[in-house]
């Protein structure tokens, strides 16, 4: 056998015991006499020892290795006499007998360890190198451990995994779709799957009851830390139940893949509609790791011959518990200006500042001590405090506090590391109404039920009572980021095609889109409902983590090219021919 053991096994137990290991080579250290080697798998790192005394053609090869050579070594384990506590190998050593090449190795771009010197693209580049650091190693491997453990978890709640087709039919809502050109139909595409929607709607007509699948979806948009070009879901779907039960049921999902994958457990979890969420936090998708809740101040800030609040219609804060002294003007100018970045937009920002000798204001010439103390007790802030205050158009506003929450959130270190706040944000509106289209669009997707209470309203209301809407729709939210989406759907074909008039959709554009679900409706639909967890960013958030690359084996960069393999690329001319596609001339 090439192993006995792997080079995260060996203990003290194991002391006299004769032992044959693989790995690389990490690093080598050379003491005349002495000389140490640091070999290294996926489980471990184990030091080995060749002693040039009692055998100098051995010590001389190993001398001779080079960072990542992959080697085979046989030899007697012995306890350490200068032991490592940060190692679960620390107290032993193998003093090697034997040793053997498997193959040598190009010195490395980089080093292969955690702290690594190599930059992101070179890193991409070699992802086969990069792989191999025990950080990223550690990620992929929790990733396989989640998925595993989602599968036991909707089994045992009679789940049945089904796959859906990768070559599918284009949409037009959304984001842009991939397409695929086919060679058997000329000038025809299929698209590649955003999700698996209409497929698991369809399987519920189907009478599966149950379904789930983690799987590959595409979408053609922007990049950013949290997105790829492909991600991966946990996509799931259910007949026969009302939101309440779907709730209940993802609910106990993430409760039980904390507790199994991270030994963590997770209380209920609270619920806000949509309305309050944007109201108290100016997000949909809150943070409620720290406090810091939003505070209108209309009445008290308006009517004081301060032009700026007097003309907006929405003018409110956050107090920022013990920030007085923490905060300089120069800090505030800075952090005025981090505010003014055409990312958020914000046109100034008022301070007040409750000082042990007093108040300090940005406004102070406009309000007396006791009209901004009447903000603070509004607030309630206390002395040393710091009140932060942005005004304008309302829905503007309230996103742009958002970011200084969030950004204050960090700078004092309120978001702690292992601290984590579910939250489901329910009743979202159903539609947006969109001034430069003139139509609305779907808020989750074209196929989301009203609440029934709503229903009729949809189905005879005007313009206006459109906009009133409310989905049967959630939010699975976990340290301000949205984990998981999903609605109870329409089983209805009279009310799918109103959604869909109301989408813009012409009744020849909607029969030609989705005409074989509205016609499975026709044929005995259940009332049915599901989820999608975005199984990257939930890897991402459980580790406290921002960016869902390191956790995807494979990933693009932020042109949604694959670094290693350079990809996407030309394809050969006959390829295009085959295809009937004449590419343009870049002139």
């Amino acid at each position: 056998m090439y192993r006995t053991h792997d080079c995260g096994a060996l203990r003290m137990e194991h002391v006299g015991q004769d032992v044959t290991l693989c790995g690389w080579m990490q690093t080598s250290r050379d003491f005349g006499g002495m000389t140490f080697i640091d070999l290294r798998d996926r489980y471990g790192i184990t030091q080995l020892v060749f002693n040039s005394e009692e055998n100098a053609e051995l010590a001389e090869q190993a001398q001779k290795l080079g960072r990542e050579y992959v080697i085979r070594i046989e030899g007697k384990v012995r306890e350490r006499s200068n032991k490592n506590p940060n190692r679960p190998t620390g107290n032993i050593e193998i003093e090697v007998s034997k040793l053997e090449v498997l193959n040598a190795s190009k010195t490395p771009p980089f080093t292969i360890e955690d702290e690594t010197d190599g930059g992101e693209d070179i890193r991409m580049k070699y992802r086969y190198l990069d792989l191999r650091r025990p950080q990223v190693q550690n990620n992929i491997i929790f990733r396989s451990n989640l998925a595993i453990e989602t599968r036991k978890y909707l089994a045992g709640q009679k789940f049945v995994e089904v796959e859906t087709p990768f070559l599918i039919k284009s949409t037009p809502e959304g984001a842009r779709d991939f397409v695929v050109p086919s060679r058997m139909n000329q000038g025809q595409f299929y698209a590649l799957p955003q999700s698996p929607q209409t497929f698991k709607q369809i399987l519920m007509v189907a009478g599966m009851d149950r379904y789930f699948q983690i799987v590959k979806c595409f979408r053609d948009e922007d990049l950013r830390a949290d997105r790829q070009p492909e991600f991966t879901q946990i996509d799931c779907e259910m007949a026969f139940v009302t939101q309440e039960d779907i709730l209940n049921t993802f609910e106990g999902l993430t409760k039980y893949l904390f507790k199994t994958v991270k030994g963590i457990d997770l209380p209920d979890f609270p619920r806000m509609s949509y309305d309050e969420a944007m109201k108290r936090y100016g997000s949909d998708k809150p943070d409620l790791r720290f406090d810091m809740e939003f505070t209108e101040l209309n009445k008290l800030a308006k009517g004081h011959d301060f032009p700026v609040f007097d003309n907006a219609e929405l003018v409110v804060g956050i107090c920022a518990t013990g920030q007085a002294d923490q905060f300089s003007n120069k800090d505030i100018k800075k952090l005025t200006e981090w505010m003014q970045r055409p990312q958020i937009g914000a046109k100034g920002l008022v301070y007040v500042k409750m000082e042990s000798g007093g108040i300090k204001s940005s406004v102070g010439k406009f309000y007396s001590d006791e009209q901004l103390q009447g903000w603070a007790d509004k607030m309630g802030a206390k002395e040393g405090d710091l009140l932060l205050i942005l005004c304008g158009e309302s829905e503007k506003t309230r996103k742009q506090l958002n970011e200084l929450r969030l950004e204050m959130g960090r700078r004092m270190g309120l978001m702690k590391e292992g601290d984590f706040k579910p939250l489901w944000v329910v009743d979202f509106p159903l539609l947006e109404w969109d001034e430069d289209s003139e139509r609305f669009h779907a808020m989750h997707h074209p196929f989301t039920s009203p609440k029934k209470e709503d229903v009729d309203r949809m189905l005879s209301g005007d313009h206006e009572t459109m906009k009133s809407l409310r989905a049967d729709a959630y939010d699975l939210v976990l340290n301000g980021s949205e984990i998981g989406g999903g609605s109870i759907r329409i089983h209805d074909r009279a009310l799918q095609s109103r959604n869909f008039d109301l989408l813009g959709f012409t009744k020849e554009e909607a029969e030609a889109q989705f005409g074989f679900l509205m016609g499975a409706f026709e044929y005995g639909a259940p009332p049915h409902g599901g989820i999608a967890f975005g199984f990257d960013r939930l890897c991402a958030v459980m580790n406290g983590q921002s960016s869902i690359r390191d956790f995807i084996a494979f990933p693009k960069n932020n042109q949604g090219r694959d670094m290693m393999i350079d990809a996407p690329s030309p394809i050969d001319s006959t390829q295009l021919n085959e295809l009937s596609i004449e590419l343009k001339d870049k002139k």
